[in-house]
């Protein structure tokens, strides 16, 4: 008699990793990135400047205007630097006219708390006399 080898047959439902999940299902979280410093976080975080289907660009806070979208976070930095360099400009393949780098700033300045001055380093001596 020869032996045959016997494979176990495995049906899908019972594959280790097609198991059925417990507990509720995690909603999905959009992430995005800041065009001025990369930095990622959850959309709702950041503020989107639109480019609109008809061509004009807008600051859109709700996230939900139709067109190409850049982001930026709520840093007042990012802000100035989209407002004096070409970071928008490349994400959203338009130029972008001085006026409306003008009123980036403007709109940053009513809403976006400018940044925290970095703390003053302290020498060797100065951190004994505390």
């Amino acid at each position: 008699m020869i032996p045959f080898l016997v494979e176990e047959v495995v049906t899908m439902s019972e594959r280790p990793d097609q198991r059925k999940r417990r507990g509720p299902r995690l909603k999905h979280l959009p992430v995005r990135t800041c065009v001025a410093c990369r930095a990622r976080d959850l959309k709702r975080t950041f503020v989107r400047i639109v480019r609109t289907p008809e061509g004009t660009l807008a600051i859109d806070p709700t996230g939900k205007r139709s067109g190409r979208g850049a982001y930026l976070c709520r840093r007042f930095s990012c802000w100035e630097r989209a407002a004096n360099t070409d970071v928008l400009e490349r994400a959203l393949r338009i130029p972008v006219p001085q006026e409306f780098r003008d009123e980036l700033l403007r709109w940053a300045d009513l809403h976006i708390r400018r940044d925290d001055p970095p703390a003053p380093e302290t020498t060797p001596e100065q951190e004994d006399q505390l």
